[in-house]
């Protein structure tokens, strides 16, 4: 399992998600995405393509079976998590917690409220990716790839009817899940909906 943290986050608050993913047979492995934490590189597309080098170090361990990679992400993270998972072949099924889309990531970016380390040249190669992309498009592309998709009612950031819309268009085998009330962080840590996503996503891969 590659563990994707959202925007303004880091690889060690989703350590508890991993230890989860272990206790579960899984080999899980979380990074710090570009723009945060100790990576040194700003935050720009080749982010995308950071998902599938994971998957592939993964699938290089003698202990980890390279049919079954699946990928994790809240938030920001849950919206590279489905564009890894529509693009790469290395990547089996993906769980994406209150994904965020392209024009809200845009949003954020332009407005300042996007918590990432992105300069001039890495941030109009930023807008200029999310600009020519759909998350929409991207979970119709996923195919026959299981996604099972996790959103509070209540989150103030990414409204839960995004999911919706994102369920309606991802083919066969999906689950959508939009918990009453809560924020936009709520559901990440709850250790009753990760062991259902991570169980849900096992039976499929």
């Amino acid at each position: 399992m590659v563990i994707l943290h959202g925007a303004g986050s880091a690889k060690e608050n989703h350590a508890d998600f991993a230890r989860v993913c272990a206790a579960n047979g899984w080999v899980a492995l979380t990074y710090d995405q570009r723009g945060h934490g100790e990576s040194v590189d700003e935050l720009e597309p080749a982010a995308l393509g950071d998902v599938a080098r994971m998957a592939a170090m993964l699938a290089a361990r003698d202990d980890v079976d390279p049919a079954r990679i699946c990928v994790r992400g809240s938030s920001m993270g849950g919206f590279w998590a489905i564009h890894a998972a529509a693009t790469s072949e290395a990547i089996a099924g993906a769980i994406a917690i209150c994904p965020a889309g392209e024009a809200h990531l845009l949003r954020g970016l332009r407005s300042g409220e996007l918590d990432v380390r992105a300069g001039p040249r890495a941030r109009a190669s930023l807008e200029a990716w999310l600009g020519e992309h759909d998350l929409r498009d991207a979970v119709e592309l996923m195919g026959a790839k299981p996604l099972i998709l996790l959103h509070a009612r209540g989150d103030e950031r990414i409204p839960s009817e995004f999911s919706e819309e994102l369920a309606l268009r991802k083919p066969d085998p999906n689950r959508l899940i939009v918990m009453p009330g809560g924020h936009h962080r709520s559901i990440q840590h709850d250790p009753e909906l990760q062991a259902m996503a991570l169980a849900w996503l096992t039976r499929r891969v």
